[in-house]
């Protein structure tokens, strides 16, 4: 998978095992309600890679250019079959997505979901699902800016703090 050029600032690459502390520092750092199913997590962190989230599903988005230096780890997108399935091998999920907070706002997010679907498509994907949190506006809104439609709603299908919350369905043709 080779590395693509996001903007001048940041550019998404493929993950490396040595990207497991700062990958988990981010996910812990960006956990929010508003997005997430699971409990909060509590420091320290890790491991972020394990059997079921290796290095190989991730791509990260790391400040500085292309091939320069180790800078700073800004954010990761999980793209994954949803299947093991042969019958199901021409679509691709992204099943994680988080931005550090300092470099939302900086086209970061937008960057690893059009990485993600170059990746697909390198992979031989027609196709590309995710699913996102109903309450989860900001999401939803960069998701369809990306061309991304509702193909689903599971109404109340997580109970978060006392809310119940819709699982909605979101894909694309990666024509």
């Amino acid at each position: 998978m080779p590395e693509s050029p996001a903007s001048a600032t940041h550019h998404v690459r493929p993950a490396r095992s040595a990207d497991d502390d700062a990958l988990a520092a981010l996910d812990g750092d960006t956990w929010s309600p508003l997005h997430s199913v699971q409990p909060q997590p509590t420091p320290p962190y890790g491991p972020f890679f394990h059997e079921r989230n290796p290095p190989a599903d991730i791509l990260v988005a790391q400040d500085g250019e292309p091939g320069g230096a180790g800078g700073e780890v800004l954010g990761y997108i999980k793209l994954v079959p949803p299947t093991p399935l042969p019958c199901n091998d021409h679509v691709r999920q992204i099943q994680g997505l988080a931005v550090a907070h300092a470099a939302r706002g900086r086209g970061v997010g937008r960057a690893l979901l059009r990485a993600a679907c170059d990746e697909a498509r390198r992979q031989g994907a027609v196709r590309i699902t995710l699913r996102v949190l109903g309450h989860n506006a900001p999401a939803r809104a960069l998701y369809e800016a990306e061309g991304f439609v509702v193909e689903g709603v599971l109404p109340g299908e997580f109970l978060l703090a006392g809310e119940y919350v819709d699982d909605v369905c979101m894909g694309r043709p990666l024509d």
